[in-house]
């Protein structure tokens, strides 16, 4: 069994209080015994501007948000998963929304650049949003190994295309990622159904961790990160405000429900399935 943990904010546009609570979070994880902690999407910087982020890019491999997750995963000798961060990307007008995965020794173990944009509008609330404006897609899947699993990743909006957990799932996915920032309307209606359609139908276990909260730009994040076993069971959860959730994982299990109903092993790729 291994205790793993989601970490929710409220991030907002001030970088070093981003970081210095992301800090606490990762502080009162790793005290609680959890070996890998998933940060939101955007944990470093909620601007005011869509624009602002544009400022706070960094090269690979370098730079004062890099070294801090570096630095944490080192620190509390656990695989931390660093929501998203602004790295530079190939037009001078974008950046990469970068997923960063650190090992435990502080070694960056994976880079997922998030390949769904969030360009829509929101009938309900009105809300309209063009990531595509500030950001550069990625276009990889990325697994990486764990003592504790393979590590699939995925950010936010990722969610809606179960293509991607699929292509995850071929390379040996058996935990999922996922570093959001749902909008309130957005996550009232599908944030609970869409982890655990995931999760079972890939027979994973899925970490969800979002923002959640009033931010200083005036969004409203959905919040209640989620930790969901592979049977689509919710083994922990936080509605609103900053905090962690904690749960087990039991990869003897995974394999058990994956022998015992192996619909995995059902899929009829002929038929795109």
């Amino acid at each position: 069994m291994t205790v793993v943990a989601a970490l929710q904010m409220v991030s907002g546009p001030d970088i070093a209080a981003n970081l210095r609570d992301a800090e606490d979070l990762i502080h009162r994880a790793a005290a609680s015994g959890a070996r890998l902690a998933v940060l939101p999407e955007n944990f470093a910087l909620m601007g005011l501007r869509e624009t602002d982020k544009l400022a706070a890019r960094e090269p690979a491999g370098e730079g004062p948000i890099q070294a801090f997750l570096a630095a944490q995963a080192a620190r509390h000798r656990l695989w931390l998963v660093g929501g998203t961060i602004p790295l530079v990307a190939g037009a001078d007008d974008k950046v990469r929304a970068a997923c960063l995965v650190f090992d435990p020794q502080g070694r960056l173990a994976a880079r997922y650049d998030k390949v769904h944009l969030f360009d829509v509008q929101v009938v309900e609330s009105g809300e309209s949003y063009r990531e595509s404006a500030t950001i550069e897609p990625g276009n990889e899947p990325v697994v990486v190994e764990t003592p504790f699993g393979r590590l699939g990743l995925a950010v936010c909006y990722d969610l809606r295309f179960p293509e991607l957990c699929r292509l995850l799932l071929d390379r040996g996915m058996e935990i999922l990622a996922l570093p959001a920032a749902f909008t309130a309307t957005t996550g009232r209606a599908h944030w609970e159904i869409l982890l655990r359609a995931r999760a079972i139908e890939n027979l994973c276990y899925v970490i969800a961790a979002a923002q959640g909260g009033r931010h200083a730009n005036g969004r409203e994040t959905y919040g209640d990160s989620m930790i969901v076993d592979p049977w689509g069971a919710i083994l922990g959860r936080r509605p609103a405000g900053p905090g962690i959730v904690l749960a087990e994982l039991d990869r003897d299990r995974l394999h058990t429900l994956r022998r015992q109903f192996p619909a995995i092993h059902h899929r009829r790729p002929e038929l795109g399935g």
